[in-house]
Parts: C-alpha cells; sequence; structure tokens
C-alpha cells in the first residue's frame, strides 16, 4: 500500500500546479512502537487511564512485550498464559525494570 500523508509534500511544486508529489518522511523514526519493538521480550508495566470508567480509571497492565504496532501493544504473561492487546490511546507511560534499547532512526528487522 502507498500511504501518502499532506505534511510531507513537495515544496518545490510550481505555482499553480495543484498535483502534489509526495517527499520521504524525515529519518526520524522513534515512535513508541518502535521503540517496544526495540524491546520485544522484555517485560513492562503498561500505564493507562480510561477516563470515561470509574471502575478502570486507572489501571497498570504487567507483561512481556510480544508486538507494538501504531495503535496498540501485545503483552503476555508467562505466569497466567494470558495475552492482552493494549490500545496506544489509552497509555500514560510505560515502565521498565531494566535499560531500553533504544535508536532515534528505527530500521526494520
Amino acid at each position: 500500500m502507498n500511504y501518502y500523508n499532506p505534511l510531507y509534500v513537495n515544496k518545490d511544486t510550481p505555482k499553480g500546479n495543484m498535483s502534489y508529489q509526495p517527499m520521504a518522511l524525515p529519518s526520524e523514526q522513534s515512535y513508541i512502537e518502535n521503540i517496544l519493538r526495540l524491546n520485544k521480550g522484555k517485560k513492562i508495566r503498561v500505564h493507562q487511564t480510561f477516563p470515561d470508567s470509574n471502575e478502570w480509571r486507572d489501571i497498570e497492565f504487567t507483561g512481556i512485550i510480544e508486538q507494538s504496532g501504531r495503535d496498540h501493544i501485545i503483552l503476555s504473561d508467562p505466569k497466567t498464559g494470558t495475552w492482552q492487546v493494549l490500545l496506544m490511546i489509552y497509555v500514560d507511560y510505560i515502565s521498565f525494570d531494566e535499560p531500553i534499547n533504544y535508536s532515534s532512526e528505527f530500521y526494520p528487522m
């Protein structure tokens, strides 16, 4: 699939020419999902807030990073055998108990 982001258009397009040409994305790729991918297999605590719920207002999920995407994190808990898909929109912050792997430029493996 070819995704087009209108924020990255060719600024050198002549006036009057309405056909925008997408440019390459900037090299900075340190998105949360990429940081989590670099730390796949590590144990984390995900702190989330659900503003529309009184019962589940603030909650902490603990588990092993299995996968992450732009809008989700998949955690597993080897002790209970449960797997959880957490939505990024509710993430406040993420805690690690060990040093994290980090790179400001992400290159998929």
